[in-house]
Order: C-alpha cells, then sequence, then structure tokens
C-alpha cells in the first residue's frame, strides 16, 4: 500500500493500494523497479471508484556506507468525463525515496 501527504486535491487521500515489480539484483545491486498506485479518496469506495492511477519506474542506487535511494520518473493520469479533456488528464514528474 502506499500513502502519500503530497497531493494536487483538497480530497483526503486514504491508503491505497500499490503493485509493483523488481528486477532481480544485479552484480552491483543497483536494480530497476515499476509500481503503479491507484489513488483511493475519502468518500468513494469500492473496485473503479479511484479517481486517478500514477506508474512509477525507477531504479535503486545503494551508496557506499549501505543507503538505498530510489530515483524515479512517474505518470499520473486522473479520470476526466470525455475524450475531449485528455489533453489535461496527464501529468509527469520525478520523486526520489529514501528510507526513514
Amino acid at each position: 500500500s502506499y500513502h502519500t501527504a503530497v497531493a494536487a486535491t483538497n480530497k483526503k487521500i486514504l491508503v491505497s493500494p500499490l503493485q509493483g515489480a523488481q528486477q532481480y539484483l544485479s552484480a552491483k545491486g543497483q536494480p530497476t523497479f515499476g509500481f503503479t498506485v491507484q489513488w483511493q479518496f475519502a468518500g468513494t469506495a469500492g473496485p473503479g471508484t479511484a479517481h486517478s492511477t500514477t506508474a512509477f519506474v525507477g531504479q535503486c542506487f545503494v551508496d557506499r556506507h549501505g543507503k538505498e535511494t530510489l530515483e524515479t520518473v512517474w505518470l499520473l493520469r486522473e479520470g476526466v468525463p470525455s475524450r475531449r479533456d485528455a489533453w489535461k488528464a496527464t501529468r509527469v514528474g520525478t520523486s526520489i525515496f529514501t528510507r526513514m
């Protein structure tokens, strides 16, 4: 599951389902990975009610002290009412994750 406090909405974001895959560790231990998040918001329930989905792809880098950093690029697709609005439905960005 995925939980975030970062959003471009006033709706409360709930802990959201996450599915992903990781490449088998290479000899250098810097695997690539990908995962998707189906965002769930307060006031909606059940399958098919997510307002948007984000696909993340990236790589895990481990420094010489063992600190892991996940560097990702993401695409977020927001549901829109018609094809006419599709032009504004996709955002792209980057995120860097570190272990807390």
